[in-house]
């Protein structure tokens, strides 16, 4: 893939590292590509961060045809720039592109574009310890055309953000509010596809659980509404019992690379790992009854987010005594140390931006 740079003539202030919170700051260029109908996609480019124009009939606005996707770039202790696992993320990115009937994207072309733009940016990669380059990938349809059909036109575009930690509060535990009135998806749903609709149908939930004081919405299956599925930004894990365990993929549930990872290195560390139903009621019982060890969330922004209280209805589960668990902190440990070049990368997970 051959792509075009244009770079700018008016660079911007880079923001204190220190304060950098999380998706506020955008660097100082951007990837876009377009797509066509009968032409494929074509005129792959980096050039100046800017805003972009479209009809007020481009069907993303009326349809919500469009998908997105989310990594990071680190800086290593050898200076070096680095990915984790892009390749997974150009294949969710085809995955849902079939789900949305958006054109598939050559996934060796996906990883071409973020290791580009991630070059010509790479002074923007923080250097603080906990701070990341997010890359937000995102494809839209842009035919003006007020039809409920497949756009013919699209754009792919990669916009890049000096992150810092995605809570506020680090690494310390949250509390997690068990939904039990609304549904984020279904099986033969979007629930598996990374779409921001999924992420709407979240938000009166998210509003709920904030105002009672807790960080994130975990929620159940919609048919039978008893087994526990993903919360709002994150796939889940439990211990119990010594074993991890983790809802199966199932067709409503976000398959995340960190959740990926996740059970390789349990699996390779002698855990016995499950994935399969959980209901609320089993984990109800296990708390009782002591079994119930660890809790934590899994996702690039976040990388692991311990839990430290679930509430379902008049419930409210302390786990880990409201602290951080052994194997939470071990695998943030591994992970975060594999991604910033610390800890010996046995399995081949990064791809370095030369």
């Amino acid at each position: 893939m051959e792509i075009r740079i244009e770079k700018t003539t008016a660079p911007k202030a880079k923001p204190d590292q220190k304060n950098l919170g999380f998706g506020h700051n955008f660097t100082d260029h951007m990837f876009v590509m377009d797509y066509t109908e009968g032409k494929g996609w074509h005129d792959a480019r980096i050039v100046p961060f800017e805003n972009i124009t479209l009809s007020p009939a481009a069907m993303v606005f009326h349809y919500g045809q469009e998908m997105f996707e989310g990594l990071k770039a680190y800086r290593g202790k050898d200076g070096k720039a680095r990915l984790f696992r892009p390749e997974m993320n150009a294949k969710r990115t085809n995955d849902t592109n079939d789900r949305l009937c958006i054109p598939r994207l050559p996934e060796e072309d996906f990883v071409e574009a973020v290791k580009a733009v991630v070059k010509v940016d790479q002074d923007w990669i923080p250097t603080e310890p906990g701070t990341s380059l997010y890359i937000r990938p995102f494809i839209i349809a842009t035919d003006p055309f007020l039809g409920v059909a497949p756009s013919k036109t699209y754009m792919f575009i990669i916009i890049l953000s000096p992150s810092g930690a995605y809570y506020a509060s680090g690494l310390a535990p949250v509390g997690i509010w068990i939904e039990d009135e609304y549904v984020r998806a279904v099986k033969g749903g979007m629930g598996y596809a990374k779409t921001g609709g999924n992420y709407a149908a979240s938000l009166a939930a998210q509003v709920k659980a904030h105002d009672d004081g807790y960080s994130q919405v975990l929620w159940l299956d919609g048919v039978e509404r008893k087994y526990i599925e993903e919360v709002g930004a994150m796939n889940i894990f439990f211990k119990i019992d010594g074993k991890i365990v983790t809802p199966m993929l199932n067709g409503s549930i976000l398959p995340g690379i960190t959740r990926n990872s996740v059970i390789t290195l349990c699996k390779n560390w002698g855990y016995e790992v499950e994935e399969r139903k959980i209901s609320v009621d089993e984990l109800l019982e296990a708390q009782k009854s002591g079994k119930l060890e660890e809790c934590f969330g899994t996702g690039t922004a976040a990388v692991i987010s311990p839990v430290g209280k679930l509430r379902y209805k008049d419930d409210v589960m302390t786990i880990s005594g409201g602290k951080i668990g052994e194997l939470s902190q071990k695998i943030y440990d591994e992970i975060t140390g594999i991604q910033g070049g610390t800890r010996e990368d046995k399995l081949n997970w990064i791809t370095f931006v030369e």
